[in-house]
């Protein structure tokens, strides 16, 4: 049986410090992302639809309030991408949600392509 994958990575954008945790399962996929330091945020879950049905994944705030439109969006997007549930948590100490939606899109395009490009190279 097969482990979960974890990639870690970061970016400085605007002069602050963007982390990412990425850990894939078979199922699920769950993002950390947050400023300055690795800390759990406000907490989004996302299914993706069946494969027959059309439309964007169904997705809901399990904690926190603060940068709930954000988490929400990335959980629906890891959702689609992946194809399977994902929880997506946001910590920001000092930027407002959409100044760094840029940022932490970055780092999800990094630490899931990271993953895919890993898997790629041991096959």
């Amino acid at each position: 049986m097969e482990r979960a994958k974890v990639v870690k990575d970061e970016i400085i954008e605007k002069d602050r410090r963007f982390l990412a945790v990425y850990v894939e399962a078979k199922n699920s996929s769950l993002v950390l992302l947050s400023e300055n330091e690795d800390k759990l945020g406000t907490l989004a879950i996302a299914v993706p639809k069946p494969k027959d049905l059309l439309g964007s994944p169904t997705s809901s705030v399990l904690l926190g309030e603060k940068n709930a439109v954000s988490a929400r969006m990335f959980a629906e997007y890891v959702a689609a991408t992946k194809g399977k549930i994902a929880l997506v948590s946001i910590y920001l100490e000092t930027m407002d949600e959409t100044q760094a939606q840029s940022a932490f899109k970055k780092l999800i395009e990094k630490v899931t392509h990271t993953e895919t490009e890993m898997a790629g190279a041991t096959a």
